[in-house]
């Protein structure tokens, strides 16, 4: 049984897009998602540096375009036939439009729309967020707590992200957890899936009351706990919710456990979740799309484990 992911934000680095333009249509087609958005996607996944596609309005819109592109090259859903899909955090967008629950163009205005209003949101107070690896959630979990800092992002594979404001996330630097061997401050502009983001909520349920959702064509996996979500209106009301609330990603594996999953597919920007996978899900064979050249070896493993 195949799964198919889409990573998150901090997945994204500069020129990323170069290659997979050189598709055939390509290039075109990722014009258009431009127009239809207002952001000119071709020049931020080619030539924008680093600082650039850091900025959440642009990062969160390029990801979930390059999820779409990169699937897209390995055919349609019914050609790849995953048994279940899931994105963390903004990928969940991705999973959406994989799903069919949105169609690319709604994806892509919704994700949008997200991206404004969580930069938005992330602008009133200066914040951020850092990897901790290592460690026992039952001890990491209310060491953050004390410190003021939320869990934002419970990945498993002995990996929490905590998320708060920069003074909280100095002070973690300076008292980590016992059991923690680092911390990494990670490149994002703001303490996503917390409090912080409660502004970002209500901007972007006003955006999902213009969407018609279609129930999941394949089995769509929930980062809020984990749960398989049978009806689209679910999905986007989960959509909506979640960035002002923990990803569950750890639970998200242990579904893909509970399905049967033999063989993980991580879309481009590819290699967070498959480093996830490989700590998490021992003996599911991973495979991250980072560039076209990694199309092929992608082929086998779907004609190895998809439904088709």
């Amino acid at each position: 049984m195949l799964v198919l992911v889409a990573p998150g934000q901090g997945a994204q680095t500069p020129g990323f897009l170069t290659e997979w333009l050189e598709l055939p249509g390509a290039a075109d087609r990722v014009a258009a998602w431009s127009d239809a958005i207002g952001l000119d996607l071709v020049h931020y996944g080619t030539q924008a540096d680093a600082d650039a596609i850091r900025d959440t309005a642009v990062a969160q819109p390029l990801l979930v375009a390059a999820g779409i592109l990169s699937a897209s090259a390995l055919g349609d859903m019914t050609d790849i036939a995953p048994g279940a899909v899931a994105g963390h955090s903004v990928g969940e967008i991705t999973a959406a439009a994989f799903a069919g629950v949105l169609d690319d163009t709604a994806a892509l205005s919704l994700v949008r729309k997200r991206g404004l209003a969580m930069a938005e949101a992330a602008a009133i107070t200066e914040t951020g967020m850092a990897a901790l690896l290592g460690g026992d959630p039952e001890v990491t979990v209310p060491h953050l707590e004390k410190l003021g800092l939320t869990p934002a992002n419970i990945n498993g594979a002995g990996q929490i992200v905590a998320a708060g404001t920069t003074q909280q996330i100095a002070a973690l630097e300076a008292d980590k957890p016992e059991g923690v061997r680092k911390v990494v401050k990670l490149q994002v502009a703001g303490a996503f899936h917390t409090h912080h983001m409660a502004p970002a909520v209500d901007a972007l349920a006003k955006a999902a009351e213009d969407l018609a959702p279609a129930d999941p064509k394949v089995t769509y996996v929930s980062n809020k706990d984990g749960r398989a979500v049978a009806t689209g209106a679910e999905v986007l009301e989960r959509l909506v919710g979640q960035v002002a609330n923990p990803v569950r990603w750890d639970l998200c594996m242990e579904t893909f456990k509970e399905l049967g999953v033999t063989a993980l597919l991580e879309v481009c920007p590819g290699g967070t979740l498959t480093g996830l996978a490989k700590r998490a899900l021992p003996g599911v064979k991973t495979l991250a799309l980072k560039t076209p050249a990694d199309l092929d070896a992608a082929r086998e493993l779907i004609a190895e484990h998809s439904a088709s």
